[in-house]
């Protein structure tokens, strides 16, 4: 069995988008979402991001850190899962039932290679 992770990509979501209510309501989708895959024997890990902190380093011998990755980039990663599948077809296929789609977000698939 191989480890897939899912990267969860999102617009920042701005100040006062939602209530309290609606944000309650999209982390119990993916809190069912979640229980359905662990249920299942197909969920290794998971966490959401925190949105309001973050660092980006570059270069080599004189390393910059800048906060980030919000001032770089319109889309970031909110959130990842770790799936356990055969292949890439089934974590595709476990990965097309997450709400995060259903959100209008994006989901990155990669194998993980054990090191």
């Amino acid at each position: 069995m191989s480890q897939f992770m899912m990267l969860l990509h999102t617009e920042p979501p701005t100040k006062g988008a939602y209530t309290p209510e609606e944000i309650q309501a999209v982390v119990q989708e993916y809190q069912k979402w979640s229980e359905k895959m662990g249920a299942a024997g197909k969920l290794a890990g998971g966490n959401k991001l925190a949105s309001d902190s973050g660092k980006v380093l570059r270069g080599a011998d004189n390393v910059s850190v800048v906060d980030g990755p919000f001032a770089e980039t319109k889309e970031v990663i909110g959130g990842y899962f770790i799936l356990e599948a055969e292949d890439y077809a089934e974590a595709a296929e476990l990965s097309k039932s997450c709400p995060h789609l259903a959100f209008g977000g994006v989901v990155e698939l990669r194998q993980i290679e054990s090191m």
